[in-house]
């Protein structure tokens, strides 16, 4: 292999690693270049978006960042969040939506260690993050906010997201009691144009409003769902889509009466779909669901407990009419133990959205959070920003038994690395103990690795009772996309000398 056959692999494995992604095409007989089997390697460079935390003059955000240790990256690089550097004026709703960047609000020393840092008040903007080099594989920012009084008050989390081109949220709502924003960040230097679609329970609601939307560079804009229609809809699906450019996208679900919290976005449309970490101690959940494509949709309802796959009493099945938002309540379905709904189609397969909307509390002590239908682990997921009290692990093998290593990190201020690994047999959820760090000061985060067996599903919650109201937010945990598959090739000197 010469000089110039591996200046062409090194430079297909440099933009893999950078991009995340790389395509090779398959050579023809005469071309004289065979692929071999791709190797992971690590990513080189990711970005995070973290939409604006509150609008509320007495809100207190947390945001943590957190680099599992991984093989094969660099020495050096670096991870920092920075507010927005655009001023784009006043999203849809009156919202103010960005500022001049300052002083990075995190900005981690080392992997393996959480960094945290913290904001509080109505004017905190959105942010743009960016890891490099040993930072960047797996990198994972949570933005924690604590509101204690007024519309959405509560505990609201999200994991910050990469961008993207499509997002799907069941579950936002247009109701006289809910004030439902969706965040757009762009973090590029170009100006992002999106669409909003809504659809509700007698399928699209018509609006103009939502078309052509522009995302300044650098910059976020909450647009208040209650602007792009005048039919009040309980349940909705918000579709987000990018015409040019790329964005992060989260639904921020305000409730007068049962708090708020973050919606993330479902999974990719899939046939079957898992919601994984439903609280035992849940008072009312929500299912909604909508199917994007031209098919009806007939799913099985079943629910991963302890003991085995259940069916809800009432509510055996779901049937979802194309382009329309279907909801079911489940009720307390947990009765008391973990769950996570697993949803499978009854005869043909069609792609479908879901996400659950869950009330924990009674009377006018009560809280709202979301779980939304995600992907599996796959080889490894994090989420940061736990305490030795207040977080609780879900663990789901919806098919066939596995067995998954869980690692606490170290503490953001001391303390030493602890693993465990659990079996969870397949048909189950299993709220387990996971581990703590020895010695542990401030909080610190919790990666888990499928060790063997079926795919697994899970997700964290984190809750805080503050004046007898049950606080509390809801994270998945899906891959991380650490790494990205690299096809190695050969070339025949042959070609190169043609």
């Amino acid at each position: 292999m010469n000089r110039t056959t591996l200046s062409l692999i090194a430079g297909a494995t440099a933009l893999a690693a950078v991009t995340g992604f790389a395509t090779l095409s398959a050579p023809s007989a005469s071309g004289g270049r065979t692929a071999k089997a791709a190797a992971q390697l690590p990513v080189e460079r990711t970005s995070l978006l973290c939409p604006q935390p509150s609008t509320s003059d007495i809100a207190d955000t947390a945001y943590t960042s957190f680099t599992p240790v991984s093989k094969g990256t660099s020495a050096d690089g670096k991870a920092e969040l920075q507010a927005a550097t655009e001023e784009s004026g006043d999203g849809a709703g009156g919202q103010k939506s960005g500022k001049k960047a300052a002083k990075p609000v995190v900005e981690p020393k080392e992997p393996g260690k959480p960094a945290t840092g913290d904001s509080s008040g109505a004017e905190e903007p959105a942010l743009v993050g960016t890891a490099e080099g040993k930072f960047a594989p797996g990198w994972t920012v949570q933005e924690t906010t604590e509101v204690a009084a007024g519309t959405g008050r509560g505990l609201l989390g999200t994991n910050c997201t990469a961008p993207d081109t499509e997002f799907w949220f069941p579950g936002a709502s247009t109701a006289a009691e809910r004030t439902d924003y969706v965040h757009l960040t762009n973090p590029d230097d170009s100006a992002a144009v999106v669409d909003i679609e809504l659809y509700g329970k007698d399928g699209t609601l018509k609006s103009t409003v939502g078309d052509g939307i522009t995302v300044q560079p650098h910059s976020s804009e909450p647009i208040l769902l209650n602007t792009l229609t005048d039919v009040p809809q309980t349940n909705l699906t918000v579709h987000v889509t990018v015409r040019s450019g790329r964005v992060g996208a989260a639904v921020q679900a305000l409730d007068d009466k049962l708090g708020g919290d973050w919606l993330a976005a479902s999974t990719d449309p899939s046939g079957s779909l898992v919601l994984p970490g439903i609280p035992k101690d849940a008072t009312s959940v929500r299912l909604v669901a909508f199917v994007p494509g031209d098919a009806d949709a007939d799913l099985k309802v079943r629910l991963a407990s302890p003991s085995g796959l259940i069916t809800p009493a009432g509510n055996e099945t779901l049937h979802v009419k194309s382009g329309m938002t279907s909801a079911i309540d489940l009720g307390d379905v947990t009765r008391g133990e973990a769950g996570s709904l697993v949803l499978t189609p009854t005869g043909t397969s069609v792609p479908v959205v879901a996400a659950l909307r869950v009330v924990r509390g009674k009377g006018d002590k009560q809280e709202t959070a979301f779980i939304p239908a995600t992907s599996p682990v796959g080889a490894r997921a994090t989420v940061a920003d736990n305490s030795s009290k207040g977080s609780t692990l879900a663990l789901t093998a919806p098919g066939r038994t596995a067995q998954v290593k869980v690692t606490a990190s170290a503490g953001s201020e001391g303390g030493t690395a602890v693993t465990k690994t659990f079996t969870i047999k397949g048909g189950t959820t299993q709220n387990v103990e996971a581990p703590v760090p020895s010695g542990l000061k401030g909080t610190y985060a919790l990666t888990v690795e499928p060790v063997s067996g079926g795919p697994v599903y899970a997700s964290r919650m984190l809750a805080a009772t503050e004046e007898g109201v049950p606080g509390f937010t809801i994270q998945t945990l899906p891959d991380d996309r650490g790494t990205v598959a690299v096809p190695k090739a050969e070339q025949d000197l042959s070609v190169l000398l043609k």
